[in-house]
């Protein structure tokens, strides 16, 4: 098991390293100028270079990228150009909204995806099967931007059962408190959740009904085990790896989604974060916020193998 930690933790790594470079050339050849920007369109020529200057932008691209490389290991991730302020209190201030968006989004993904895919593979072909497929069809169709229109127009205005939009804040302090918090941010989850939630609950229907034709489940049943037992007992464990994978990915793609569901809801999060620096031209702020993003991808894949291992060691066996 450790050789094969080992193995991924270096392939991590290397990941990591390449993610690093494409994020920081992709940005390097994007037009425009962080310094014309902050000093506007009618400013002189020298007053650009000179904050050009102040901000390191007059450096060579390898000094600023082995400068970027070194601060993220020291988690110094320098200041914003814009807000003037150091770049990690941003992320740390936005991921306290958006990882627990995320988390909620995906929470509600697993449970309705797993419950509604194991009832549809349970009643193959039958009509509570064709119902769950239906409704995961048009769940994949369903843009998160537009369900979550619907859900505001529902929910919000005809109802009014929560806020259109906003965020309270986690503590008293801020005005807000924890059921507040959760409250603003049960909307935007559901939003995020009902098209991952369909491809799962398909996923997880066809490597349930994949497992239930093997030899080993037949041969359970022809024991006189019953099918809920052989469903829970043996089939579910065997179907868990390519629904672990989806869920690995479906994670990272929430962490990704909440730039649009953000802008919908109008919550202070890493989405409108990523979104006010591109129009401001902060690449200090993009750079970091996309690297995290994409360095998130790259962690939650290297979850996902290590439970390849816990749930089939055939896995591990045949990588080492």
């Amino acid at each position: 098991m450790g050789l094969f930690i080992l193995k991924r933790t270096l392939t991590l790594l290397l990941t990591l390293l390449g993610t690093s470079i494409v994020v920081f050339l992709v940005l390097e050849i994007l037009p425009g100028n962080a310094a014309q920007m902050l000093m506007g369109p009618d400013a002189a020529p020298e007053a650009v270079a000179e904050l050009a200057e102040q901000l390191g932008l007059n450096q060579p691209a390898w000094e600023r990228y082995v400068h970027w490389i070194s601060g993220l290991v020291h988690l110094d991730l320098g200041n914003s150009y814009s807000y003037g302020t150091p770049v990690i209190e941003l992320i740390a201030e936005r991921m306290a909204l958006t990882l627990p968006l995320a988390l909620m989004a995906m929470t509600i993904t697993t449970v309705v995806a797993l419950a509604a895919g194991i009832y549809a593979a349970s009643r193959h072909n039958k009509l509570g099967d064709v119902s769950v497929m239906g409704m995961a069809q048009l769940g994949i169709a369903i843009p998160n931007f537009w369900f979550a229109i619907l859900l505001i127009l529902l929910f919000s205005v005809h109802l009014k059962w929560f806020s259109a939009g906003g965020f309270p804040g986690w503590t008293e302090a801020s005005g807000g408190s924890p059921w507040a918090a959760l409250k603003s941010l049960m909307l935007p989850a559901l939003s995020l959740a009902v098209v991952q939630a369909a491809i799962l609950a398909r996923i997880t229907r066809s490597s349930v009904l994949e497992v239930l034709r093997e030899d080993f489940v037949r041969t359970a049943r022809a024991k006189g085990l019953s099918q809920r037992a052989a469903l829970y007992g043996h089939v579910l464990r065997n179907a868990l790896v390519p629904v672990v994978t989806v869920m690995g990915l479906q994670f990272a793609e929430l962490m990704a989604g909440t730039i649009v569901v953000e802008n919908v809801f109008y919550l202070p999060g890493m989405g409108r974060l990523i979104f006010q620096a591109i129009a401001n031209r902060d690449l200090m702020v993009v750079r970091n916020c996309v690297m995290l993003l994409a360095a998130m991808v790259v962690i939650v894949n290297f979850v996902v193998d290590l439970l390849y291992a816990w749930i089939d060691p055939r896995t591990k066996a045949s990588d080492i």
